[in-house]
């Protein structure tokens, strides 16, 4: 009986070796996109806070 309990053990560890997972790396079927909105509208901004800035010192009386 003892010498059953090392053969199954082998064949136990042979079987979960064969059941390794199998990764792939395959290239997107769609091209990938970077929305940029965010960077346009942080300068519109900034473009704004400094003409805000010069109107301010210009005509301080306005505001």
């Amino acid at each position: 009986m003892t010498a059953g309990r090392p053969i199954s053990l082998l064949l136990a560890c042979l079987a979960t070796a064969a059941c390794e997972p199998t990764v792939r790396v395959e290239a997107p079927k769609e091209p990938i996109t970077i929305n940029l909105n965010v960077k346009v509208d942080a300068e519109v901004r900034v473009k704004l806070e400094e003409q805000a800035e010069k109107d301010i010192r210009n005509a301080p009386e306005i505001f």
